[in-house]
This record gives structure tokens, C-alpha cells and sequence, in this order.
């Protein structure tokens, strides 16, 4: 499958998230809700791992690439925890279009941290993102 592929069951999977995570949430504490998604995520990639033989490859890890993927993890855990407590008071389809903003700020980020060429393309299309996120924040 190609990255394309990919990113289009990433989001299917992301959508299935919203909503079954705004029904899970009615009814617990949003840090609680948190804990037990990140419990099953846990499970489930280790599960992955092992199964493919990924977990063969942590002896040879180097400490820089561990220490973004701990940064990138405190960063998940902190997205969630905030995901969460935003599904919880408020409604999935206008939470969910404000978390995509996530896109526009990897856009913007990628130049200067990645060395990606930030392109009128990319600008317009981050800019259409930011747009459409407000107006389905706003309307009723």
C-alpha cells in the first residue's frame, strides 16, 4: 500500500475515534476515558511488534531517535488528555475539525524543523483548512 493509502485509513481510523470515544466519554471522567484508550493502544502495538518481530530491533535503537519517540509520546499522551476533555464538553464534529488544525501546524512547523519547503500550495491548502475548521466550529 502506498503512504496515500495509509493516510486515508489513518483517517477513517481517526474518525472512528472521535465518535467512539465521544460515546465512551458521556459517561467517565475524560482522564479516566484517556488512561483506558492509551491501555488499549499499549497492548495493541506491542502486539503489532511482537508479532512482526518488530521488538528484535530495540537493542540496536539509538538514544537520539528513543528521545523523539519519548517526546513524541509525551506529546500523544498530552494530545489525548486534551482531545478527550474537549469531546467530553463539547460535540465530536466541531471538536474533531479544531483538532485537525494539527495539519496546518505540521505544515508550518516542517519548514524550519524538518527542512520541508513551505510552498504557496501548502499555504493555500493549510489556509483552506484553518477556514473550513471555523466555520464548522461556529455554525449551529
Amino acid at each position: 500500500m502506498t503512504w496515500v493509502t495509509w493516510s486515508l485509513l489513518s483517517a477513517l481510523f481517526a474518525a472512528a475515534t472521535a465518535l467512539l470515544a465521544k460515546m465512551g466519554v458521556s459517561r467517565v471522567e475524560p482522564n479516566l476515558a484517556t488512561a483506558i484508550r492509551t491501555t488499549v493502544v499499549l497492548v495493541l502495538a506491542w502486539s503489532i511488534a511482537i508479532t512482526f518481530g518488530s521488538h528484535r530491533q530495540l537493542a540496536m535503537l539509538d538514544r537520539r531517535s528513543v528521545g523523539f519517540l519519548v517526546a513524541s509520546g509525551v506529546a500523544t499522551g498530552l494530545s489525548w488528555l486534551c482531545y478527550f476533555r474537549a469531546l467530553a464538553a463539547g460535540p465530536a464534529s466541531k471538536v474533531a475539525p479544531i483538532d485537525k488544525l494539527s495539519a496546518v501546524f505540521v505544515i508550518l512547523l516542517a519548514w524550519p524543523l524538518l527542512g520541508e519547503t513551505l510552498t504557496k500550495g501548502k499555504l493555500l491548502g493549510g489556509g483552506l483548512i484553518v477556514i473550513g475548521a471555523v466555520v464548522l466550529a461556529v455554525t449551529h
